[in-house]
């Protein structure tokens, strides 16, 4: 973006940071691509964030096209020459410079399911677009998704921060208090930090340039609140608007029509109750009208696990997660528990109504009866046990969120 500005053209709305399906298992990490419109800028112009020291700002309306194409393709490919780690076997990256927006239907498609390289090869084709990939050339497929989203209410923003070039890759400094305090002072931002497992969610895992970022539904309130943060020197901050926290890989589907590397939303009943795995995975099974299917709460979800543990064969719910391939099994993000069956436990045998002594069982699902007077009786006396889950949606703590999956917090706003 700066190379761009610095050769006149002007940035046309907010940067986009927009996430893809996330269980690609050939994927980058966060599976996401960046994508800005360029032109001639007109009208008011936003602050969107700072480049060492310089200002960035965005224009909400275009009042020219650029058509010096050439001029546009050779900053982006000299930046990404520069810039990419095409050594890491992972990295495969990919530019895409169009004219115009392309339908959103392409987008729809690679937030939900998969999208092959000779597909997307073909719409550039035809839109005329100049597009490049590197090595395997994957990175076409986000690069060209990205451009085809089109923000709706329900898109975010991530105000990232980035590290100067000597601290990539060396341990980051981000006050934990402080991400606290910002967390508690904007109620619009989310996804900041996991109290119960004391984890700092806006700094990231990997050693890559950022410090951190933080993701929220006021852009506004996103500059204030990085000014909260105490940590090491910041190079530079920008805005983007984001598909995170949307639910927009979500899908309902019937059992039998689910695909490895989806991801739905299943309404079913529980028809195997929890049991705990090596590992410490919580696997249970539902069925719908169609079929049945694992779910799974693993490992890193952690206290989410004992909500599972919870349900019970009968209960009604939705489930909410991502596909895996083998064993066909939904990774769960939330669950939404829509009805709750009784549960009781047997406290004792029946007792003769004639000799007021408890009766013997005759042996598994053959009845009961009483050794003195030859009564019998198939009902032995059970006790209503409180059940502590009650309805309503469950989502996994904020250290095992995914970028895409809508926290409660958003659900719930108006």
């Amino acid at each position: 973006m700066k190379r761009l500005i610095d050769n006149d053209f002007n940035i046309i709305g907010y940067p986009r940071l927009v996430r893809l399906n996330p269980n690609i298992p050939w994927k980058t990490r966060g599976n996401g691509a960046i994508s800005i419109q360029i032109g001639k800028g007109k009208g008011n112009k936003i602050k969107i964030g700072e480049i060492e020291n310089t200002n960035l700002f965005c224009y909400n309306e275009i009042a020219l096209e650029y058509n010096d194409i050439k001029k546009i393709r050779n900053i982006v490919e000299e930046t990404v020459d520069q810039y990419a780690m095409l050594d890491d076997r992972n990295t495969n990256s990919g530019f895409v410079i169009i004219k115009k927006r392309l339908s959103s239907t392409l987008y729809e498609n690679a937030v939900k399911g998969i999208v092959s390289l000779k597909k997307v090869e073909i719409i550039l084709n035809e839109k005329e677009a100049i597009f490049k990939g590197y090595k395997n050339r994957r990175g076409l497929i986000g690069a060209t998704a990205s451009i085809s989203w089109k923000p709706s209410n329900n898109r975010s923003y991530e105000l990232i921060s980035y590290r100067k070039k000597e601290k990539w890759g060396n341990k980051r400094f981000v006050d934990d208090n402080s991400t606290k305090k910002m967390d508690k002072s904007f109620p619009s931002t989310f996804d900041n930090y996991d109290y119960k497992n004391n984890h700092n969610r806006i700094v990231p895992c990997s050693p890559c340039p950022v410090l951190f970022g933080i993701r929220g539904d006021n852009y506004l309130d996103l500059i204030n609140a990085k000014s909260f943060i105490k940590s090491e020197k910041i190079l530079s901050w920008v805005i983007f608007e984001s598909n995170q926290g949307s639910d927009d890989h979500l899908q309902y589907k019937k059992i039998r029509d689910i695909q490895y590397y989806d991801s739905v939303i299943v309404k079913g009943m529980v028809s195997k109750n929890p049991k705990t795995i090596a590992g410490g995975h919580v696997i249970f099974s539902v069925n719908d009208s169609t079929g049945e299917i694992d779910c799974a709460a693993y490992e890193p979800t952690k206290q989410f696990r004992k909500i599972i543990r919870e349900l019970l064969s009968g209960d009604v719910i939705e489930v909410y997660g991502g596909v895996r391939k083998k064993p066909l099994t939904i990774n769960l993000e939330k669950i939404k528990v829509e009805k709750l069956v009784k549960k009781i436990e047997k406290i004792e045998n029946p007792v003769c109504p004639k000799c007021g002594k408890h009766m013997k069982s005759k042996g598994t699902n053959q009845g009961y009866k009483c050794i003195k007077c030859g009564e019998k009786s198939n009902k032995p006396l059970f006790k209503k046990i409180k059940r502590y889950l009650r309805k309503g949606f469950y989502e996994v703590p904020v250290c095992a969120r995914r970028h895409l999956s809508k926290p409660l917090k958003r659900t719930s706003r108006p």
